[in-house]
């Protein structure tokens, strides 16, 4: 799915959900205590015989507006509220001032705790 936009001086813009999808992924990323986004490999769908390979970033647009899920794995001892708020913010304001499309809701899914090992070990 594109979002297109016919208002432009000499040509028309289109902006792929893959590309939307990227900047979330990204945005979640600068966000102190998020480990990796990585969608969990055991996701409702593939346990209900629907083989679909789960995303780490979800969009779902609907009227030029986006809905964006994203599955992070995140440092063990974050707080978790505290993180899931920053990562909204961040992706939704990252996708907004890149692309002008209204973002409504940005849904955060913990898929796993990482922790971090000492050099050497595993």
């Amino acid at each position: 799915m594109e979002v297109k936009d016919q208002n432009l001086v000499g040509g028309s813009l289109q902006i792929s959900t893959d590309v939307i999808a990227k900047i979330a992924r990204l945005a979640a990323l600068e966000v102190d205590g998020v480990r990796e986004v990585k969608a969990c490999p055991y996701s409702m769908k593939s346990l209900l015989g629907r083989l679909a390979t789960p995303k780490p970033v979800e969009v779902t647009l609907q009227d030029e507006v986006a809905e964006i899920t994203v599955n992070v794995t995140i440092a063990y001892g974050a707080r978790i509220p505290v993180l899931s708020e920053k990562v909204q913010q961040n992706v939704k304001a990252s996708v907004q001032n890149m692309t002008s499309i209204t973002v409504s809701r940005v849904n955060v899914v913990i898929t796993g705790v990482g922790v971090e090992m000492p050099d050497g070990e595993e």
